[in-house]
């Protein structure tokens, strides 16, 4: 257990670790090839294999996933698992894919969508970008309709917010006053699937009304955790989240040294880097 939990932040009045639990890597969308994804399907077959994981994030004091979990039968019961084995709580933030068309059959859908994420026990219901997109009018500098979905979720008694991959989410969000109390926004330093150019995403979160939970700090393997969490860490509020994919324990811990050591404004203590022949100049004294 660490001597400190990790830092914490609050949206709409509830506590959330500022790092999140990531669930790309555990579901198998590596956002690398089919092959990446067919190997982290196969790490994890079923919700036991990821106890591990997850016990390393909440030993740390890192209570707080997302994903489409209601879809997903591995992370229902890894959820539900490492809540049972370790005895603490997680925070669960479901990102479902709703149906929007404009029809009565298509919102009875979308609210029995939004049920089941009540029932996977969400306390967050963000609608998933690939769905709220499809209501993006940019010539009204709105998202027509979408008060209807955050009216759903906060009716099964959730918190509504926003998966803004499409940076307008955001800022059509705030000028239009929605009740979206959180959004997930692509970030990271190598600009991976980023809309807009780095600095333009960087402002719209900054000025963002409400806490923003940053996504893909690694950009899916593409820059090491060291230096994606340096820049994320150090260009978002306080307020605001990173969230960080792993497969393994060991990656778990280190994305949580390293960001504590940024806090600290310290080097963090990781082991060196692994090389045919250690003992090279380059690679500094042990």
């Amino acid at each position: 257990m660490a001597d400190h939990l990790f830092p914490r932040t609050e949206v709409a009045g509830v506590s959330l670790s500022r790092m999140i639990i990531g669930t790309n890597w555990i579901l198998g969308w590596s956002h690398r090839s089919p092959a990446a994804d067919r190997q982290i399907k196969n790490r994890f077959p079923e919700g036991s294999a990821v106890f591990p994981l997850l016990k390393t994030f909440l030993d740390e004091g890192v209570d707080t996933i997302m994903g489409p979990l209601q879809q997903e039968r591995v992370m229902q019961e890894a959820v539900r698992e490492a809540m049972d084995r370790t005895g603490k709580k997680l925070i669960l933030i479901d990102t479902p894919i709703i149906n929007v068309d404009d029809s009565e059959e298509a919102r009875r859908e979308a609210r029995a969508t939004i049920h089941r994420s009540k029932q996977c026990g969400a306390t967050f219901c963000l609608v998933h970008h690939s769905s709220a997109e499809q209501l993006v009018n940019k010539n009204l500098h709105a998202i027509p309709r979408l008060s209807d979905y955050l009216d759903m979720i906060r009716q099964e008694g959730m918190i509504p917010g926003l998966s803004a991959h499409m940076p307008e989410l955001i800022t059509y969000s705030d000028d239009n006053e929605y009740d979206v109390q959180t959004y997930i926004q692509i970030y990271n330093c190598m600009g991976f699937m980023m809309q807009v150019e780095i600095e333009t995403v960087a402002a719209i979160i900054n000025n963002a009304k409400k806490p923003v939970m940053t996504i893909k700090p690694f950009a899916a393997g593409r820059t090491t955790p060291y230096v994606g969490l340096n820049f994320t860490w150090n260009t978002i509020r306080p307020c605001d989240m990173v969230t960080v994919g792993c497969t393994h324990p060991d990656e778990a811990a280190e994305d949580i040294e390293i960001s504590r050591a940024i806090f600290e404004h310290r080097f963090p203590n990781l082991e060196r880097r692994a090389s045919p022949n250690q003992n090279q100049d380059a690679f500094g004294k042990q």
